[in-house]
């Protein structure tokens, strides 16, 4: 099993930044994958960031250049960096990890673009 809890999220003007934090209950040297998905009102989830524990990451082209995945190993913690935040970006954000061939997914937290 692996717990993920989410923090971080909030109201931000555009043109803002904000940083997610995702803790694993777990060391993350153990999990196959970990990545962060997004859900907006009405949309399906997006993959929006992904970490494997093979160093590769990969981002949607939609932020690119804007949002980075970093971890802390000693913390067991994924972190999503998101600057020059834009309204578009706004929706539930949600932290997943991959052990064993299963997915896990934290509560999801909120992140709020303001125009």
């Amino acid at each position: 099993q692996v717990q993920l809890v989410e923090s971080g999220g909030g109201l931000v003007q555009a043109g803002g930044s904000l940083r997610l934090s995702c803790a694993a209950s777990r060391s993350i040297f153990s999990l196959n994958l970990m990545g962060w998905y997004r859900q907006a009102p009405g949309k399906q989830r997006e993959v929006v960031a992904l970490n494997s524990n093979g160093g590769t990451t990969n981002y949607a082209d939609s932020v690119k250049g804007r949002f980075t995945i970093s971890s802390d190993n000693a913390k067991n913690t994924v972190y999503l960096q998101m600057n020059s935040l834009k309204p578009e970006d706004t929706a539930v954000y949600y932290c997943n990890a991959v052990w064993i061939v299963r997915d896990y997914w934290g509560q999801g937290t909120q992140v709020t673009v303001s125009s």
